[in-house]
């Protein structure tokens, strides 16, 4: 008989399903004390990878440039038979080359608030948002993912 962890694993299709529905990426890293730093991300799939901006200075990118080990997770679900995600372990590849930065704030911006975010009126805003921030695109060395819905309505 399978294993239940085996039962609600998602295949890669279903993963890189899982990535493109959902729109909060929990990013930990490793903070100064060596607790986890956790926060919510804006992210977009870029080539097949997982990417996000934030400011330069942010504490994730100084955890990042001491320790590029990184751990995300995007889960969603409110009932135990609903609950799906997936976890997202590796490292965090910092980009600092300012046409890559724009490249990822346009695609987060396009994603979340439509095509009106990279309107020619609004390029202009991200242009300078992009001068303060870095990229970050998560090399992904394991992948973790749960569906609980496969188990059927009832099963705890």
């Amino acid at each position: 008989m399978a294993s239940k962890r085996s039962q609600i694993s998602m295949t890669d299709d279903e993963v890189r399903a899982y990535l493109e529905s959902q729109t909060i990426l929990n990013v930990a890293t490793i903070g100064p004390s060596g607790h986890p730093h956790l926060v919510a991300m804006w992210y977009a799939v870029i080539d097949g990878s997982v990417c996000f901006w934030t400011f330069g200075k942010s504490q994730k990118v100084m955890n990042l440039r001491r320790d590029p080990k990184m751990t995300g997770l995007i889960e969603s679900g409110e009932d135990y038979n609903q609950l799906r995600g997936v976890e997202l372990v590796g490292t965090g590849h910092l980009i600092e080359d300012f046409d890559q930065v724009l490249e990822i704030g346009k695609t987060v911006a396009l994603r979340y608030t439509g095509p009106a975010a990279v309107s020619e009126a609004a390029l202009p805003f991200i242009e300078a948002q992009a001068r303060k921030r870095v990229g970050v695109r998560f090399d992904i060395e394991r992948v973790v993912s749960w569906d609980h819905t496969k188990l059927g309505a009832g099963v705890y």
